[in-house]
């Protein structure tokens, strides 16, 4: 009888684990910036830039944001927590 050759499951499996790890890597490098909030620049920054000029040859104009009022008035109705129909 011939002897039956024994395959080694080492090699393979150490090889997937490597390339796991590396596309883990590589995912998380990609995702990256997902996780950091926005840069908000000032309206007077932002026509300088090329998000200004573009807005500029477009025909659109970048100002400032209105200022929120300090006092809003309270909004007509329940609050949205509060059934319509309290029976």
């Amino acid at each position: 009888m011939a002897a039956e050759r024994h395959f080694n499951r080492l090699g393979p499996a150490m090889i997937a684990v490597v390339i796991a790890a590396v596309c883990a890597a590589l995912l998380v490098l990609l995702v990256r910036s997902n996780w950091n909030r926005p840069q908000v620049k000032p309206a007077a920054v932002e026509r300088s830039t090329t998000t200004g000029q573009a807005a500029h040859s477009a025909g659109a104009k970048v100002l400032p944001t209105e200022p929120k009022p300090s006092i809003e008035p309270a909004p007509a109705g329940p609050r949205p927590a509060q059934p319509a129909n309290p029976d």
